[in-house]
């Protein structure tokens, strides 16, 4: 396939048939163990885009009139002149100027990506395939280039419709892992390109996922949640943690709210709050035994890590972070902890030193580091042998490959978790869980299938690696997700491929690992059953 074949009109640009994806080890080494990805209905393919792949994640409808699609074109090259001024677009234009302007096409990139490698190397997954698309259309239609220059160099490209709409979906084909960056000589960030491309239709054409857009930034904006959990509703599920913590260790803490001039406020990923609260609760034991005066915050946005900006909108993401560090110079604390997040390590202390300005630049730190400390200064008592059954650890893309927090989660688990085990490859060279960029929280039609099926089979592949020897599901083996994202595409990646029955690996965080090996514990914190 050509490039320039993005902009012909056909029912399915690519097919993705099971057999060419790449194979899984035992027990999955059987076609009929691969769910496959379901089809679309006629009535969904009628109103939406999915001419790209046969997957909609992003449902672009599709207009009702030759002026419709009109419009459509006008707008993306407004945004796309947007995209590259300054004035419109100064928080990434450099570095996109760089990924744009220096790829000398390479390839060495390819095998880097999960997407494309599972796929059995569809072209259209390619790293260099989108950005090379919008590079024609800069050339092209923004810089005008001359038409026999273009023809001369064969970077000639068709604009309409159907190119930007199938565009629209590729830039959500892309986890934004940013390994294709970390392989490139030349320091291109084609991961950058994608959420470019995701900016552009999110500012300028008010499209992007409604899971991350609407029912994501709009609701924590406006209810104070992601998840829709309101203060008044936060109060209870504190209350009931409280009361979980009581009856699995034997006494009561607190978890302190609204403290004025703690050392720490805690954010955290409020999917936790809902679907792993022992996640959260397990922090609270940690910080309770290690004399750490912290704080979590009742209000709006205080309480909830998330920031879905990050990968879509950088004026969504300036209004989170914004509100987000109001709220801690407002109670006073000394820095602000990102829990087990890896997207929110990414927005809250990396993008959001380019919007966070005098007193709103408050120190922002990872967790991970702090729970090092704690758990190698002796300050509680640690018994190994609690957690004597296999255990691996999964790299978040974002504190891992991004930040370069490599060590303290390993110092962690090669002190308490005796059979512990790497994947490979490991550290920053770890594949992302297919869930990165919003992906985990993306359930429009079949996307989820595709999730699983394509971006998340390299993770799967890794697992099922690391434990070929003890695969057996007699044999309870645990993966260590520091990261709530990666848990939620880590979750349903096990329920599409029913790893929990077929191989008893379950999942979770690090810090119940380290509740669960407390020695002064009288019965196990980890519980294992299926979520």
């Amino acid at each position: 396939m050509r490039i320039e074949d993005i902009s012909k009109e056909s029912d399915q640009l690519v097919k993705i048939e099971q057999k060419d994806l790449i194979p899984l080890p035992y027990p999955y080494d059987k076609p009929d163990k691969d769910p496959g990805i379901r089809e679309l209905s006629p009535e969904q393919k009628e109103r939406y885009e999915a001419s790209l792949d046969g997957v909609v994640g992003v449902g672009i409808p599709k207009p009702k009139n030759k002026a419709e699609e009109e419009m459509f074109v006008r707008k993306f090259l407004s945004g796309l002149s947007k995209l590259i001024e300054k004035e419109n677009n100064w928080t990434f234009l450099k570095p996109l100027y760089h990924s744009l302007e220096y790829c000398v096409k390479c390839q060495i990139c390819n095998d880097s990506c999960p997407a494309y490698v599972a796929s059995g190397r569809k072209e259209i997954y390619r790293p260099t395939f989108r950005p090379e698309v919008l590079r024609r259309i800069i050339d092209k239609y923004i810089k005008k280039k001359n038409k026999a220059i273009l023809k001369l160099t064969g970077s000639d490209i068709e604009l309409n419709w159907t190119l930007i709409a199938r565009l629209g979906e590729l830039a959500y084909r892309c986890t934004i892992c940013r390994k294709c960056a970390q392989v490139c000589p030349l320091g291109v960030d084609n991961g950058l390109i994608s959420h470019e491309i995701r900016k552009l239709f999110s500012q300028e054409m008010g499209i992007a996922p409604k899971e991350l857009h609407e029912q994501g930034t709009v609701q924590q904006l406006r209810v104070g949640s992601s998840t829709g959990i309101n203060p008044k509703a936060l109060g209870n599920i504190i209350e009931f943690m409280e009361d979980d913590i009581e009856d699995k260790i034997g006494r009561r803490i607190k978890i302190p709210v609204d403290k004025k001039g703690a050392e720490i406020l805690l954010l955290h990923n409020a999917g936790e709050f809902m679907s792993w609260p022992e996640n959260t609760e397990a922090f609270a034991i940690i910080f309770d035994a290690a004399g750490i005066d912290w704080t979590l915050s009742s209000e709006a946005v205080g309480y909830d890590a998330v920031n879905y900006g990050v990968w879509y909108d950088d004026i969504q993401l300036a209004r989170v972070a914004t509100r987000q560090a109001e709220i801690a110079r407002d109670l006073g604390v000394k820095k602000m902890n990102v829990g087990e997040c890896g997207h929110a390590h990414k927005a809250m202390i990396v993008v959001a030193d380019r919007v966070l300005i005098g007193d709103l630049n408050i120190p922002r730190e990872s967790a991970l580091p702090i729970l090092r400390d704690i758990v190698m200064s002796g300050k509680i008592k640690l018994d190994p042998s609690r957690n004597n059954f296999p255990v691996t650890l999964h790299d978040p893309c974002n504190m891992v490959r991004l930040m370069g927090i490599v060590e303290p989660q390993r110092e962690i688990l090669r002190k308490i978790c005796p059979q512990f085990r790497e994947m490979e490859p490991h550290g920053v060279d770890n594949y992302c869980c297919g869930g990165g960029s919003g992906f985990a929280i993306m359930q429009s039609m079949n996307f989820p299938d595709w999730r699983s099926a394509v971006s998340g089979r390299i993770k799967l592949k890794q697992i099922l690696e690391v434990f070929q020897d003890v695969i057996s599901p007699d044999v309870k083996k645990y993966v260590c997700a520091p990261c709530s994202n990666c848990k939620g595409q880590i979750r349903d990646l096990f329920n599409y491929y029913s790893t929990w029955n077929e191989c008893s690996i379950f999942y979770g965080g690090l810090v119940e690992l380290i509740v669960n090996a407390m020695a002064d514990l009288e019965k196990p914190f980890i519980e294992w059953e299926w979520h």
